[in-house]
């Protein structure tokens, strides 16, 4: 079975979460450090990969669950 599947659907793997919560993190250094440097265009930056790392994991989670509702009427 590819990597990433249990059963017959796809599951938002470990490496996946990683890779979001790493934009996440990146985006809050960026956020903190043009804080400290009074750069505006940095914090919008950091903001800016703070809020595509939580989509990307909201968007994984939801195809998780939509998965797990299809499952549920197959049985």
């Amino acid at each position: 079975m590819p990597r990433g599947w249990l059963g017959n659907r796809y599951c938002m793997g470990i490496g996946d979460k990683a890779r979001n919560k790493g934009e996440e993190l990146k985006g809050r250094a960026k956020e903190a450090a043009g804080a400290a440097t009074d750069d505006q265009e940095l914090r919008r930056e950091g903001r800016a990969d703070q809020t595509e790392g939580s989509v990307k994991q909201a968007g994984e989670k939801v195809k998780d669950a939509a998965g797990d509702v299809k499952d549920a009427f197959k049985k």
